[in-house]
């Protein structure tokens, strides 16, 4: 009993924990989800963005990334993918050829060859124009009696189609933009003639050289010849040809004589009307639709001298 008093007494004492707050873990985890879930919306955003073609083109590069490396393969680097580029630098547009394939060259179009077919095209244009009238006036009991006072020409600016005086058959009354009643049907029936044409019109007015009394200071023959090429639009337009087409009325008096040797000739006092070719349409919209009286004047007199020999 004496033994048993001096063991010795173990007392065991649980120490009790206290729980502890994580501190900051929590928001560690709340901003990978956040991360996470912007990642995924701008990944939806990205695939909803992305057209068809280049969708495909990822798929196939992810599911075989090295096909390309691999003998006769292809992949979406390749110059036939829907990708365009490939390769070292991802500016190039061909993308990557194999061996044995060549690439596609650009098309070159060559616009002086483009703008000679053009030319070629309304130059054929105007001259069955041409044929055209002649074949109307031969045709028609109301032109044929006008055959000789019709002259139809190819200038540098298009088909020119002049009516012309004679002696004892004058276009207008003596001294007056007022139309002889002959030569309103005249007009009406080559008014209706270009209107078929998608080509713009020039008009413009000739006198001879007789003065009037006053000479230039008041009303003059730069007046008459202004007033009748813009009585003869009036009558086209009254024949049926659009108003539009017309984008130039000039009168030019006596400037540009088709007879120099005779100034006083009938066939002097003309009207001039000028079917445009492209390249003459550019210049008269180019300076507004006008021209200057001195160019104008070389031009025609060159053209009007070769017509009156």
């Amino acid at each position: 009993m004496a033994d048993e008093g001096l063991r010795p007494i173990i007392v065991k004492r649980i120490k009790k924990s206290v729980s502890v707050h994580h501190s900051g873990a929590w928001k560690i985890a709340y901003a990978d989800f956040v991360t996470a879930m912007m990642a995924f919306f701008l990944l939806m955003w990205l695939v909803g963005s992305t057209t068809k073609g280049d969708l495909q083109g990822i798929a196939e590069y992810f599911r075989t990334p090295l096909k390309v490396t691999m003998p006769g393969g292809s992949g979406s680097g390749d110059s036939s993918s829907v990708i365009q580029g490939g390769g070292k630098d991802l500016t190039r547009q061909a993308g990557q050829v194999k061996k044995g394939e060549t690439i596609p060259q650009k098309k070159v179009y060559d616009l002086k060859a483009a703008q000679a077919e053009l030319e070629h095209t309304e130059a054929t244009r105007l001259i069955a124009l041409k044929k055209r009238i002649e074949a109307d006036i031969e045709a028609s009991p109301v032109l044929m009696p006008f055959k000789k006072q019709l002259l139809l020409d190819i200038t540098t600016e298009g088909l020119r189609i002049q009516i012309v005086d004679e002696q004892n058959r004058p276009m207008f009354a003596s001294a007056k933009a007022e139309l002889q009643p002959y030569t309103k049907e005249l007009l009406h029936e080559i008014g209706r003639v270009l209107n078929d044409v998608p080509n713009k019109i020039s008009l413009s007015g000739h006198t001879d050289s007789t003065p009037y009394s006053n000479g230039d200071k008041g009303y003059s023959n730069w007046e008459l010849s202004a007033d009748r090429a813009n009585a003869s639009r009036r009558e086209l337009i009254t024949g049926g040809m659009e108003e539009t087409k017309i984008v130039r009325v000039v009168g030019l008096s006596s400037a540009v004589l088709m007879d120099r040797q005779n100034p006083q000739n009938p066939i002097n006092r003309r009207i001039s009307i000028i079917v445009m070719n492209k390249k003459a349409e550019e210049s008269a919209a180019k300076d507004g639709g006008m021209i200057e009286v001195s160019k104008q004047g070389e031009i025609e007199g060159n053209l009007g001298g070769m017509a009156g020999k």
